[in-house]
């Protein structure tokens, strides 16, 4: 297809225009968030088509259909109309990012950067797992949704983001297996004694994404081989500190 290249602009754009649907008539969230993520499966399919090296192409579907679902769930969180606006700019900027970087490592690979694929995944990733994350708290917070829902919810979440993670950072896969296993256990079991807590639900999904930085953060140097005590503490520190800084300045429900 000759226009794959118009695609990275062509395909946040339309999204965009869905999510002002949605805007405009809530009901309609679920038909555009199908619609939005069958044109991400659109134009990835049509880069993989043309790409000589496009094993495992899937893959790149991870990311882009978490975050525009993520930050749909999110935005119904809010009654602010300009901020809901904000977020969906925020979609819209990031899909065209991303789709530029995938198009230029499977179509256009001479333009391609090295590590452009693992440094956007890194960025989405985190916002993706906030988006998400504080969806969970909410529907709690909001709709009184039972724990096991969420924990599902929360597991499914972080064994695709990790995995998605530790696949952009050219882990085997059935090295990335073990690292999806730990990882998720690990998050859900925060997760699930977070929500115990009387914290808002931005706050809570906060936490929880700080806790994932860290944890994710090591996984990535252990793939380096460079994780060292040093690092480590590092993580940790900056990791616990703003936990504690949230926990003291957050509103308490």
């Amino acid at each position: 297809m000759k226009y794959n290249r118009f695609l990275p602009l062509l395909i946040p754009f339309i999204i965009f225009v869905l999510f002002e649907v949605f805007f405009f008539n809530a009901k309609a969230i679920y038909a555009v968030l199908v619609f939005s993520n069958l044109l991400i499966f659109f134009a990835i399919t049509q880069f993989a088509k043309a790409s000589d090296a496009s094993k495992n192409w899937w893959n790149f579907l991870i990311l882009p259909m978490l975050f525009t679902t993520g930050l749909a769930a999110y935005s119904v969180l809010f009654a602010s109309n300009l901020f809901v606006q904000l977020l969906f700019i925020v979609n819209l900027v990031f899909l065209y990012f991303y789709l530029k970087i995938i198009y230029y490592y499977l179509v256009q690979t001479n333009l391609y950067k090295n590590l452009s694929l693992e440094n956007i995944s890194s960025f989405g990733n985190l916002l993706a797992f906030f988006f998400i994350s504080s969806v969970i708290y909410g529907l709690q917070s909001f709709l009184n949704a039972p724990i096991w829902f969420l924990a599902v919810i929360a597991a499914a979440t972080a064994a695709l983001i990790i995995y998605q993670t530790v696949w952009a950072n050219g882990a085997a896969a059935r090295s990335a297996v073990i690292y999806v296993l730990i990882g998720s256990l690990i998050l859900v079991e925060l997760a699930w004694a977070m929500s115990f807590l009387p914290l808002n639900f931005n706050a809570a999904g906060l936490i929880l994404t700080i806790c994932y930085y860290m944890l994710i953060g090591m996984i990535k140097h252990h793939l380096l081989d460079n994780l060292e005590k040093r690092t480590i503490k590092l993580y940790l520190s900056l990791g616990i500190g703003s936990i504690l800084i949230i926990l003291l300045t957050a509103r308490w429900m």
